[in-house]
């Protein structure tokens, strides 16, 4: 007996490699479907709080026409998103500085790519990984209308004219982020250089930064403390010298003697043998 339709309708399909294979539907006109995998988001390695293990999706295949705002429309209907990340291709997570304006970000290439979706609870992930396959995702609705073809051009094209009040806004808001992590910077190294003073032996604290290397304080206090220390071990090691030198002249002294000594002996050993001879 065949089984019935029923049994086998709405069941995901997991492919090696532990992805689950999504549908994706450009609209509820659309005939053709796309297929993008999901996958749990589980790289040990990588230690950061941008991507927590246990409430990131990794997702590959995504299409050209979805956005990181599309994709987070997408997947909201399986729980609160908490971010979207899209990149050409997988690798850790690159934190290049404060983020900028778009009028100062270069395009992007046009191409299939990988995306990183972070959800505020981890039970969005089960719910995705549970979709099933033959019930595709509608990316363009009336609600959240994609464009795509003439009108995504005319959009982007419209787009690319910088209004001069928000540009200046965008500028305003950099410049203060700017100022601000210079006055943090400089605050952290002053915090250095007072940590890195002397104490009364002569020690060093030493500290490290962020990536793990060694920190110097660039102020002319550290500077002078560091001529002074290299003043007192040039005068130690001259110290150490002149000890060294008159060691080794005295030994070369004793050495003399020793050799005059036993030579003198053998001579009035010898006169001594002359006489007792005579």
């Amino acid at each position: 007996m065949a089984p019935s339709k029923s049994k086998h309708a709405n069941q995901t399909c997991v492919i090696p490699g532990g992805f689950t294979v999504l549908s994706l539907q450009f609209s509820t006109d659309s005939v053709a479907q796309h297929k993008i995998c999901v996958k749990e988001h589980r790289v040990r390695a990588e230690k950061t709080t941008q991507r927590p293990l246990d409430r990131t999706l990794f997702v590959l295949n995504i299409p050209p026409y979805c956005s990181e705002g599309v994709i987070k429309e997408l997947f909201s209907q399986f729980g609160p998103v908490q971010s979207v990340e899209l990149r050409e291709k997988p690798g850790s997570f690159e934190h290049s500085g404060p983020k900028l304006a778009k009028y100062f970000t270069p395009a992007q290439k046009q191409g299939f790519r990988v995306g990183y979706i972070v959800f505020q609870k981890a039970i969005s992930i089960t719910a995705v990984k549970s979709h099933p396959h033959d019930v595709p995702l509608v990316v363009s609705t009336e609600q959240r209308p994609v464009w795509t073809g003439l009108q995504k051009w005319i959009h982007q094209y419209k787009q690319s004219f910088a209004q001069p009040d928000k540009l200046q806004e965008a500028v305003d808001t950099f410049m203060q982020d700017y100022d601000k992590r210079k006055e943090e910077e400089a605050e952290r190294q002053k915090e250095a250089a007072e940590e890195q003073l002397e104490d009364e032996e002569g020690w060093v604290k030493v500290t490290r930064g962020k990536s793990g290397t060694k920190t110097r304080p660039h102020s002319e206090v550290s500077n002078q403390k560091a001529l002074q220390k290299e003043s007192r071990k040039r005068k130690r090691k001259e110290l150490m010298n002149f000890y060294t030198w008159q060691h080794r002249n005295t030994q070369k002294e004793r050495k003399l003697w020793f050799q005059s000594f036993d030579h003198n002996r053998s001579t009035m050993c010898e006169i001594i043998l002359f006489f007792s001879a005579k």
